[in-house]
């Protein structure tokens, strides 16, 4: 066994993630079983870039593409030695959406990292890395971690702030529902909206209810519904998604917990039920069909966040 054999190919599944939920803004996030598919076959010298489903035709094929981007770190905070590869994308998460898919990218690629290094994966390194490559660890968290996760930044003063991250058992039974437009928001327009400076009270209201929700997800779904009121963004941005917050409103007004998925324009609407028998089916039966325009995702929680497999030559 001693010797390191190269491996043929490094299989990646990443899931897709849904983060703030409401109050948790920055801090929240939740993998979702919709997943993004990735094949990395080492051999050649460049890198070559398959895309199929969403961003293909749309995203770059070469050294820029967020993937690649992140093998590359990922090998070389390892200490790997880079090889060219080709890498194939299977994308079922759409694009700009408030679905986390450029966090799926950096996860998928760090976690095809350590597998092409012939390493197994440190979730909390990756989170590390991939914070550093995304911004900010919410949606990373959920991707790396999967089930219900809080993100923070240790040392958050200084530069050098560590993204970490603590990965919560969501309530059996816990579902959700998404509802996705066609048109993308930026999430750098979507943040130019949030005013510097918010009130006291919103900011009192919004931490009692951060810690309600913490409550509500790993144990007392009955509880969703006002767990999930914030008043710290989704209403700053309005402007931007017009649409998305008016059927928030719409839901929430019929008693379905429903939240601005990250940055948005998705809507994310979280439920589930106590009693086993009645499971997740009686859940999204409640749900309406989606706006003219708009695609009805409904979606167990993915558990166990990225997951890869390497397939040994020889």
């Amino acid at each position: 066994m001693g010797d390191h054999k190269a491996c043929d190919q490094v299989r990646v599944r990443v899931p897709a993630t849904s983060a703030n939920l409401g109050p948790g803004f920055d801090a929240f996030g939740l993998a979702l079983a919709l997943y993004d598919d990735l094949v990395v076959t080492p051999g050649g010298t460049g890198v070559t870039v398959q895309v199929s489903g969403f961003g293909e035709g749309e995203v770059p094929l070469d050294e820029t593409h967020l993937v690649v981007q992140a093998i590359r770190a990922g090998l070389e905070a390892l200490g790997a030695p880079v090889p060219g590869f080709t890498l194939r994308c299977e994308n079922r998460i759409p694009h700009g959406r408030g679905l986390g898919s450029s966090s799926a990218a950096i996860v998928g690629g760090l976690a095809a990292a350590y597998a092409l290094a012939d390493e197994p994966i440190d979730r909390e390194r990756l989170v590390v890395l991939a914070n550093e490559l995304e911004g900010h660890p919410d949606n990373v968290a959920a991707a790396a971690l999967g089930g219900f996760t809080i993100a923070w930044m240790e040392g958050a003063e200084s530069i050098e702030g560590r993204g970490r991250a603590l990965r919560l058992e969501p309530a059996d039974g816990l579902a959700a529902v998404a509802y996705v437009p066609d048109n993308r928001v930026l999430t750098k327009e979507a943040r130019g909206l949030l005013p510097s400076v918010v009130s006291h009270i919103d900011a009192a209201a919004n931490a009692g209810k951060a810690a309600l929700l913490v409550a509500a997800m790993t144990g007392r779904p009955e509880l969703l519904l006002t767990a999930t009121e914030d008043r710290l963004h989704q209403e700053y941005r309005e402007p931007a998604m017009p649409e998305s917050l008016a059927l928030v409103h719409k839901l929430r007004g019929s008693g379905l917990a429903a939240i601005v998925s990250g940055a948005g324009p998705t809507v994310a609407v979280l439920g589930g039920h106590d009693s086993k028998s009645a499971g997740q089916s009686t859940f999204f039966r409640g749900t309406p069909d989606p706006p003219d325009g708009w695609t009805k995702y409904e979606l167990a929680i993915d558990p166990v966040g990225v997951q890869v497999w390497s397939m040994e030559s020889g």
